[in-house]
């Protein structure tokens, strides 16, 4: 087939973040597809440019993978600024990607599939669709507007009913719609009534392959000796440090947390970071250590170092209904994991048995679940095996990337 994807956020090579898809791309190129992302100019995290797109406002990467082509289109960079500059981001994706997608390849397509959020990318792939006379799929990684209604980013009462209408009609307009979770699903069919047989499952998944080709020559053991860390009990979250992510809660537990050896090593980029930096500093933490994002393969490195992966949220109601990236990431590196996000999240984890729920944004909560880690340590390395042989079963990157576009298939036949 030959696919053009939509992802605003499709990272560079070496980017840190979330890689859903420049994994799932590499996947489907090795069995042949052909694939020509439109993806934008700006990191979802720093909100920033590289240097090689100022002063551009399209920039083509021919063989990005092996038969995947990525053109880059202009973002505004106000994406990180306040709500006003982040919903202009948006929009001048929008513009520009129609743009490109129109002018900047000449390609025939099989089918379009549009990644979101944000949801406004679903005017991109309804365009070109149109245009094109080609069928496009719409995933929905994260339910908005909800999760922005819930967090408190979104709050005008006009964009909100806009958004709410926009989201019934590309959900009509679309020939497949896939969900990451259970939770997902349920809500399409019964809460907003979508024709069942319209609704695919594929959800996120653990990239076995990076992670086994890193085990083979890394020696975990002398990292942590070379981070200085060899003496601590590593809890390591990997993601974004933006509202949604709320990770002050960690802040508050490393504080309740003085008198142990555990140490919390944030990796990453966000519109908080800065002000979470500040918050540990005024509060003489040296339990806290942050780093910058790193490629996904050194990502890997920072995982099998520690002795847990956090995986945490604001507490809200929508984040009930998905399944964290980054958790999939500390099962495929068998890593025991500190979960404080409930739900379909808190159901994988107690299915596997491969890991601590705690309640979100109640740091005693999430003190008593480290305690019981440093308390039965014998145990963490069965859960880390637990977790590897459940993602293994269910959540390999390769089996559900077969999957994903036998679906499409089907649908096109």
């Amino acid at each position: 087939m030959k696919i053009l994807l939509i992802h605003q956020y499709f990272l560079e090579k070496g980017d840190g973040g979330g890689s859903r898809f420049n994994e799932m791309t590499q996947v489907w190129a090795n069995q042949g597809h052909e694939i020509t992302v439109l993806a934008g100019m700006v990191h979802y995290a720093t909100g920033k440019k590289p240097e090689k797109y100022k002063g551009k406002y399209f920039f083509t990467d021919l063989d990005f993978y092996n038969n995947v082509d990525v053109i880059r289109s202009h973002v505004s960079e106000s994406y990180n600024t306040n709500f006003l500059g982040r919903l202009w981001a948006y929009f001048s994706f929008v513009f520009s990607s129609i743009y490109a997608g129109l002018f900047k390849t000449n390609k025939k397509f099989d089918v379009i599939l549009v990644t979101s959020p944000p949801l406004f990318v679903g005017i991109t792939a309804y365009v070109l669709s149109k245009i094109k006379s080609v069928p496009f799929v719409f995933e929905i990684r994260d339910l908005w507007p909800e999760s922005a209604i819930d967090t408190g980013v979104l709050k005008n009462k006009m964009i909100i009913k806009f958004a709410y209408w926009f989201e019934r009609f590309i959900y009509k307009k679309a020939t497949l719609i896939n969900v990451l979770t259970p939770a997902f699903r349920e809500k399409l069919i019964v809460d907003k009534k979508i024709d069942p047989k319209k609704v695919i499952f594929i959800p996120n998944a653990a990239d076995f392959s990076l992670a086994e080709s890193i085990q083979e020559n890394f020696d975990a053991t002398a990292f942590k000796k070379e981070l200085n860390l060899q003496d601590k009990f590593v809890i390591t979250y990997v993601g974004a440090h933006g509202v949604a992510n709320h990770l002050i809660q960690l802040i508050e537990t490393a504080e309740r947390l003085k008198d142990t050896n555990v140490v919390f090593q944030l990796i990453g980029a966000g519109m908080q970071k800065d002000m979470l930096v500040e918050e540990a500093a005024k509060r003489k933490l040296n339990n806290i250590i942050f780093r910058d994002p790193v490629p996904k393969k050194e990502v890997f490195k920072y995982i099998l170092a520690s002795d847990a992966g956090a995986s945490v949220l604001k507490k809200v109601d929508t984040f009930k209904t998905i399944y964290s990236n980054k958790t999939f990431d500390y099962m495929s590196c068998k890593k025991p994991i500190l979960l404080a996000i409930d739900g379909v999240s808190r159901d994988l984890v107690e299915q596997a048995k491969c890991g601590y729920y705690v309640e979100p944004e109640n740091p005693e909560e999430i003190e008593k679940g480290i305690r019981l880690m440093l308390a039965n340590k014998e145990s963490l390395n069965i859960m880390g095996e637990n977790g590897f042989n459940h993602a293994k079963k269910y959540f390999d990157r390769r089996d559900l990337a077969s999957k994903y576009t036998n679906k499409i298939k089907e649908v096109l036949e």
